[in-house]
């Protein structure tokens, strides 16, 4: 297919793909700054209020494995445009939503769509861009989730302020439309393996991550208890069955013979390590400026925007150096330097500057920029192309279920380390802020070891990728 899609036509695929691509990022991370101003609003406990972001997360996560293998079958560009539809339109029922409840259902279809929209891009940008210049096109498809990440906090908190939290989602509408008419345009019909959907195994899988993640979710808040063993039993049973599923049929949803590839598998741990990192740094970090630091809302959002800018700058540059000299070095390089960064934040002091957490900030944001599109380059690069779809969707499952895992991990590691009294209290000084401090150390270490992991497996990889 790439061969008969002129140079020009390519990138404008690519643009339109950024386009639709910005909204699940700025959606992901625009929620968590406006939901005390939404609990408020219905009158709603923030227990209720958590299903908020919480549902959207989960339905894209537990369904992308399903809309990768249908991609496969029914093309890539009827997914994505599907997707991109029901997610415009939902955004436009959240912004109406007459109760908290409606919104939660609201956002569950929203995440329906995000997660049909995740599920192909690498796939069609596989597809259509050369070998020669695959790395440098994810290079510049990473600027969109990263700009979508470092405009949320600043943008929900400025719509809101405008008019209402209403705005955060109906701002969707004319982005949404825009992105549709264009993908509707340029995006080409492409397919992968023909088939049947493999109905047990879209079952299995969904039952098995929706009840993984919850579990990561509850064991986060609650610890352990009777509920969270039970879900993490219901996944491993479902995982089971997945796995007989998959390895039984003759047309199965996840080819596992794919995973018997080197560079495929180690680049899927790799990856799912590497959000793992992320995610320990994203969600701890406002916590340590706010009631350590005594920094403002509008001054934590500006500040943690110096992780997506660094990884806007550099995610480019790395996929281009990826298509000229390999993943591999690179990937093992920036896994690396996300470790150095974590380590750093482990030891920060009591009462740092602005500029001595945004230069930690911006040197994850450099690692982690380094690694990503050569990684995902090396690893859509190693599957035979009537798999893409599904390689697609494996990739941006472990990106969700990497992203649950650092954060539940890490909140773990901090209550285990912690006094709850100590957690709970707004602004810590003193004393207590030394034992937050200590609670922060531990689990960006715990960070720092999945990055150090992540560089161990890149450098496993085969060779030459």
């Amino acid at each position: 297919m790439a061969e008969n899609v002129v140079s020009t036509q390519r990138y404008k695929i690519l643009a339109a793909l950024m386009l639709g691509g910005i909204m699940g990022p700025i959606d992901a991370s625009i929620v968590n700054v406006i939901l005390p101003t939404i609990a408020h609003f219905f009158n709603a406990s923030l227990a209720t209020a958590q299903w908020v972001p919480l549902i959207y997360l989960l339905t894209i996560s537990s369904m992308l494995l399903f809309y990768g293998r249908l991609g496969d079958i029914w093309g890539y560009r009827l997914i994505y445009l599907i997707g991109l539809g029901c997610f415009v339109a939902a955004s436009l029922f959240c912004g109406l939503a007459p109760t908290i409840y409606f919104l939660i259902v609201f956002r569950a279809l929203q995440g329906i769509g995000a997660g049909m929209m995740m599920a192909v891009p690498f796939a069609i940008l596989t597809a259509v861009f050369e070998p020669h210049e695959r790395g440098k096109a994810m290079g510049i498809n990473a600027i969109s989730i990263s700009a979508g990440l470092a405009l949320g906090p600043t943008l929900g908190g400025l719509l809101t302020a405008l008019w209402s939290w209403r705005l955060v989602f109906l701002i969707n509408l004319p982005i949404g439309l825009i992105a549709l008419l264009w993908g509707l345009k340029v995006i080409p019909d492409l397919k992968g393996k023909p088939g049947r959907m493999d109905f047990g195994g879209a079952l299995t899988a969904f039952v098995s991550l929706l009840s993984f993640l919850f579990f990561i979710n509850h064991l986060q808040v609650d610890g352990w208890s009777l509920l969270s063993g039970s879900a993490l039993g219901i996944a491993l049973l479902a995982g089971i069955a997945f796995l007989y599923f998959e390895s039984h049929l003759p047309d199965p949803m996840v080819n596992l013979d794919l995973f018997k590839n080197r560079t495929f598998s180690l680049g899927i741990i790799s990856s799912l390590l590497n959000f793992a990192s992320q995610y320990t740094l994203v969600f701890l970090t406002p916590f340590y400026l706010q009631r350590v630091m005594n920094y403002s809302p509008e001054k934590i959002g500006f500040l943690m925007t110096s992780f997506p800018l660094a990884v806007m700058l550099v995610a480019p540059l790395s996929g281009a150096l990826s298509d000229k000299f390999g993943s591999r070095r690179l990937a093992v390089l920036g896994s690396g330097l996300c470790a150095v960064a974590l380590i750093t934040m482990a030891y920060l002091p009591l009462m740092a500057t602005a500029f001595v957490v945004s230069w930690r900030l911006a040197l994850f944001g450099l690692g982690n920029g380094i690694f990503q599109s050569p990684n995902n380059n090396a690893v859509m690069g190693s599957v035979p192309r009537p798999y893409l779809g599904v390689a697609s969707s494996v990739l941006g499952t472990v990106r969700n279920v990497g992203m649950a895992v650092g954060i539940a991990f890490a909140g773990l590691l901090l209550y285990l380390s912690v006094p709850p009294e100590i957690i709970a209290r707004e602004y810590l000084t003193g004393s207590d802020a030394f034992a937050f401090l200590k609670g922060l150390h531990a689990a960006y270490l715990f960070g720092a070891f999945c990055s150090l992991f992540a560089a161990y497996f890149s450098f496993k990889q085969a060779k030459g990728v």
